[in-house]
């Protein structure tokens, strides 16, 4: 079978030239190396990249459009070369520390054509893996492999015949919450996400809460999620789920403030499509074990 040809995004905002220069050239050390490069400047103009295999694209946004509407502009140029079955999506701040990536990504899809979505192993300069970045509830082992029902925006490979199908990134989301949408979508779809720790992206440990916007687009983006994506006999028992772990989690009144309204603007605001997935998808992650509702 021929192997598919692989593609790399990038979306920077411009504020890591170092980091995202070591990240291009950890793309150009790869033994497979992509047929087509495209970064995105997130509202943001960006230095030359010398140097890198495969064609090049460099896109310059006014605005930025956030990580999901960033994305989104690298996928549509993509799909216009008409040459990339699937596309690597790198966080501009990580590093791909082995040089085979792309060649196993390549192999993966090639075996499996329901193969929709592989998410990569994030780890740390020491080499750790954060629980939060095990897409299972059993995460204590970093090492398991498998199917899943989610995977991590930092590292991730989509089929790109996949995205055709279901769509791309929400772009409203713009922040949080975008990659479980698009992981529902692709297992109500019928096709398949691979968690492979043997693809590793290293990545600063960092948390998600340093961003400002974090706690409102957490809340209202979850809000969106269910109205869209969940039966209506779920959508008050996710979001009930989640108001408690909220309490329960959050030790800082202002976000916990910011957090309900978000969670407020969620309920008065739409965010369409509203597109439910079916029960048997509701059996197929609980079989996973992650039903939509934890």
């Amino acid at each position: 079978m021929r192997h598919p040809r692989v593609g790399v995004a990038v979306v920077t905002m411009g504020n890591r030239p170092g980091e995202v220069a070591a990240l291009l050239e950890s793309v150009a050390e790869q033994d497979a190396p992509p047929e087509r490069i495209v970064i995105v400047g997130n509202g943001s103009p960006l230095p030359a990249f010398p140097g890198l295999p495969g064609e090049l694209t460099v896109i310059e946004l006014d605005d930025n459009l956030g990580c999901p509407g960033g994305r989104n502009v690298a996928l549509a140029r993509l799909r216009d070369f008409g040459d990339v079955d699937v596309v690597v999506e790198l966080d501009d701040d990580g590093l791909l520390v082995d040089g085979v990536v792309l060649r196993k990504v390549r192999e993966l899809f090639a075996g499996d054509p329901c193969l929709g979505i592989v998410g990569f192993r994030i780890t740390d300069e020491l080499g750790e893996t954060q629980r939060r970045h095990v897409p299972r509830l059993r995460a204590k082992d970093p090492m398991r492999r498998g199917p899943v029902t989610g995977f991590l925006g930092g590292g991730h490979a989509f089929s790109m015949r996949m995205l055709g199908e279901i769509g791309d990134w929400p772009a409203e989301f713009f922040f949080t919450h975008e990659e479980t949408d698009v992981a529902w979508r692709a297992l109500d779809g019928g096709w398949k996400i691979l968690y492979e720790p043997e693809l590793l992206l290293q990545h600063p440990k960092t948390s998600p809460a340093r961003h400002a916007v974090y706690f409102r687009m957490t809340a209202r983006n979850r809000v969106w999620l269910a109205k869209r994506r969940l039966p209506a006999l779920l959508v008050p028992v996710y979001l009930g789920v989640w108001i408690a772990l909220t309490l329960a989690r959050t030790r800082s009144l202002r976000g916990l403030r910011a957090w309900f309204g978000g969670f407020a603007e969620g309920l008065r605001t739409s965010c369409p499509p509203r597109r439910p997935m079916r029960w048997a998808t509701v059996w197929r992650m609980a079989r996973l074990g992650r039903p939509p509702f934890i």
